[in-house]
């Protein structure tokens, strides 16, 4: 009971209530929120088809290096505006099964990213053409196909 008090709460606030009333406020959060999914996603598949070994000339580390930084900003307009964007229908997406799987999806992609960046991934400054393990491949792969798949929740939570 605590989580739908909160939901509609959340749903009737005064903020989520302007979003939904205005004529231009709710088209303005949902360009802003996929503005920056294309810089986030756009950045991340740019860094896993590297990693597949496409592009060989680009150097892992100076791909790394100019990418990262663009996915990190990229969340500065991904994560408010979701949050204001679900505020303004809090009761139907807090109970709708493709929103918590897209949410799943979105904590196993930040888990990819620190795992790969954290254990897989030792980049090397100097090594343009670094021989990567196999389990670099998977993971450039995995990424590619939970990314696909939260872009494939978010456009079904539209419909």
């Amino acid at each position: 009971m605590f989580i739908s008090d909160l939901l509609s709460w959340l749903e009737n606030t005064a903020l989520a209530a302007a979003i939904r009333q205005s004529l231009w406020l709710y088209p303005a959060l949902e360009i802003v929120h996929i503005t920056g999914i294309v810089i986030l996603v756009g950045a991340a598949f740019m860094f896993d088809l590297r990693l597949l070994g496409f592009s060989k000339s680009l150097s892992i580390f100076g791909l790394s290096c100019h990418l990262l930084p663009w996915s990190r900003k990229a969340l500065l307009l991904v994560i408010p505006s979701g949050m204001l964007l679900f505020m303004t229908n809090s009761k139907t997406l807090g109970i709708d099964p493709t929103f918590w799987l897209k949410m799943a999806l979105l904590i196993i992609a930040a888990l990819i990213v620190l795992v790969f960046h954290k254990l897989l991934f030792k980049p090397k400054s100097d090594a343009q053409n670094q021989e990567l393990p196999f389990s670099t491949k998977i993971s450039a792969l995995v990424s590619i196909t939970v990314w696909v798949a939260i872009i494939a929740c978010g456009r079904l939570l539209a419909y």
